[in-house]
């Protein structure tokens, strides 16, 4: 299985592109904004595609074009504006899921925020707000395709050795959770059909990853 990376020079996106490596059954291509990021992905035997996520979806869609699964890791990350934060992560990740719709992609895994429901943005503090608006609209329109969807709700990230054990459900309580785990995760998502049209939260646990989404 081939699988586009969006956001893959993130931390979330670096560590699957390194699990993507060892995984004999899976073959990354890292979409990146920057030709100097390309020599990192290259090294791990990855294929790169230079792209824009604010360009248009034409050239989303030829990044994905001859790729079996899509991963949406992309942020504006933390220190950005309300502008970015519906550039990046809900417009980006719209144009993402079109664009792998003209690609003929049907796999798509959206790496979204812990909770995304209407009432989390109104619960959410000033500035967290459009984050959490832009990840509820951005799931919802990818949960109205016809796409093979899973939407990964990861709890607060940390950047802590991964352990490979969490915990993952509905209407968990918040607890962190290192990027490592989550792109284990990921990994799990995409050689577990059993996923297709579910979500989940993830939170540092006790569960071998693989068992924990086996259980989703």
């Amino acid at each position: 299985m081939k699988v586009l990376i969006v956001g893959a020079n993130g931390q979330i996106g670096k560590h699957l592109v390194s699990f993507i490596k060892d995984n004999e059954s899976l073959q990354a291509k890292a979409m990146i904004r920057k030709e100097e990021q390309a020599s990192y992905f290259e090294d791990l035997g990855a294929e790169t595609a230079i792209v824009d996520l604010e360009g248009d979806i034409d050239t989303i869609a030829k990044a994905a074009e001859g790729v079996d699964a899509v991963v949406f890791t992309a942020g504006s990350g933390p220190h950005t504006g309300k502008d970015k934060t519906i550039m990046v992560d809900l417009d980006g990740a719209v144009k993402t899921v079109e664009a792998a719709k003209k690609a003929g992609v049907k796999r798509f895994i959206m790496i979204s925020s812990f909770d995304t429901r209407r009432q989390a943005i109104l619960d959410a503090p000033d500035s967290f707000a459009p984050y959490v608006a832009a990840k509820h609209y951005a799931d919802e329109w990818l949960r109205d395709t016809d796409l093979e969807y899973t939407i990964i709700h990861p709890g607060a990230l940390t950047n802590d050795s991964g352990t490979g054990s969490v915990k993952v459900g509905n209407d968990l309580e918040v607890a962190e959770v290192p990027r490592e785990d989550v792109a284990r995760v990921i990994v799990a998502a995409l050689e577990n059909d059993s996923t297709i049209g579910k979500e989940f939260q993830v939170v540092g646990g006790e569960t071998p990853v693989e068992d924990a989404v086996k259980s989703v």
